[in-house]
């Protein structure tokens, strides 16, 4: 699971995809799922950023813009069409491949530095 699902947690017994969308603009974003019964999904994705989520097949994302008090409903995309097969590739060459199945210790951990 990815740890941004964590916070908003799936419904139990769902399928999931892996998806990715861009914010390819220059202004913030809020993408929203709301389709699906039991679960509210909302983001804010800044220009640039690449926003990886879990999500079921049928869900669809909505992707708002505006400024402060207003915002418009720019554009809606099924999930399925966001859906990545390679999670590695879009990873930081930093960060480890692997999922890590231990629990937390409390204990400090030295990062590796990036080139």
């Amino acid at each position: 699971m990815l740890l941004m699902s964590a916070l908003d947690p799936i419904p139990a017994a769902t399928e999931t995809l892996v998806c990715c969308y861009v914010n390819a603009t220059g202004k913030m974003q809020v993408a929203r799922i709301t389709n699906i019964d039991n679960w509210y999904f909302e983001r804010v994705v800044f220009p640039g950023q690449h926003l990886m989520f879990e999500a079921p097949p049928m869900a669809v994302l909505e992707i708002h813009s505006g400024m402060m008090a207003s915002s418009i409903l720019s554009d809606t995309i099924p999930c399925d069409r966001l859906q990545i097969e390679e999670v590695d590739s879009l990873l930081p060459e930093w960060l480890p491949r692997q999922a890590v199945t231990e629990k937390p210790t409390g204990e400090s951990v030295e990062l590796p530095i990036a080139p």
